[in-house]
């Protein structure tokens, strides 16, 4: 089965999906959704159709790891996720993602104005690339 990693944020929604032995990212995208509801229930559309089993959404922390209002956000999104999709899904330490996916685009020659098209993508794809290599 299929793992789909889920950096969420208030207008775009990182997604990324394992291929089927769980051990690379297969392919990443960015869901345009800001009602939280429409969102869950988009990415369990999106789970189901690509036979994801299991979900693991990214958990903001601050970087003395305590977590703030974001960290509170995403846990409400993961139980509509749990509803909507009935998939486990598994709160992962997203720090430094997002900055980690600003480097990756710059050192590819991305101009900064045209990363925000790709960095949720890029931060879903680091989340996933994370939690499978952490053996589980």
């Amino acid at each position: 089965m299929r793992i789909m990693a889920i950096d969420y944020g208030d207008q775009r929604i990182g997604l990324a999906v394992s291929d089927l032995l769980g051990m690379l990212c297969g392919e990443a995208w960015t869901l345009q959704e800001w009602d939280m509801e429409r969102a869950s229930k988009r990415i369990a559309e999106e789970a189901k159709a690509r036979d994801v089993g299991t979900l693991v959404l990214g958990l903001p922390k601050n970087m003395d790891g305590s977590e703030g209002p974001r960290a509170e956000k995403s846990r409400e999104f993961r139980e509509l996720l749990i509803r909507d999709s009935g998939l486990p899904v598994i709160l992962w330490d997203e720090r430094r993602s997002s900055i980690e996916a600003h480097a990756i685009l710059h050192a590819n020659g991305r101009k900064e104005k045209n990363h925000r098209k790709a960095v949720d993508a890029v931060a879903a794809s680091l989340i996933l690339e994370g939690y499978l290599g952490s053996g589980r």
